[in-house]
């Protein structure tokens, strides 16, 4: 495993702990892969919405404004697609309200930190 890859798995580590720990979301899946891509984190809510979370974990002097730069119309339209084939894959899931979440994650010296999370980041076309 590459660093960067450590790097990310701490990242949603974090993310998958403070959702479950401070929101009472139940963790249902990580990394789910499919041929269109990869979810980071799918949690179900208490109130039954079902969040696809893209966590992004940057460090300082990062050129992509924290992370924000990097989810693209074109990595949203992917996030999207990958999320309804999670969604066929999971029918007992597919009558839940969904939405996507994006969760920015901090690195410095060594430390990882929440420092921004948006519900409804964007919605699905």
């Amino acid at each position: 495993m590459n660093l960067t890859t450590q790097t990310g798995n701490r990242g949603e580590d974090l993310i998958a702990q403070w959702l479950t720990q401070t929101h009472q979301a139940r963790l249902l899946d990580r990394h789910w892969t499919c041929r269109m891509g990869e979810l980071d984190l799918v949690a179900q809510f208490p109130d039954g919405t079902i969040a696809f979370i893209e966590v992004k974990t940057r460090s300082p002097r990062n050129w992509d404004q924290d992370g924000l730069l990097a989810l693209s119309t074109g990595k949203q339209r992917k996030l999207v697609k990958t999320a309804q084939l999670y969604l066929l894959a999971h029918p007992n899931l597919a009558d839940a309200p969904c939405r996507f979440d994006v969760a920015i994650v901090a690195l410095k010296q060594g430390t990882y930190s929440l420092k921004t999370y948006i519900q409804n980041a964007f919605e699905a076309p």
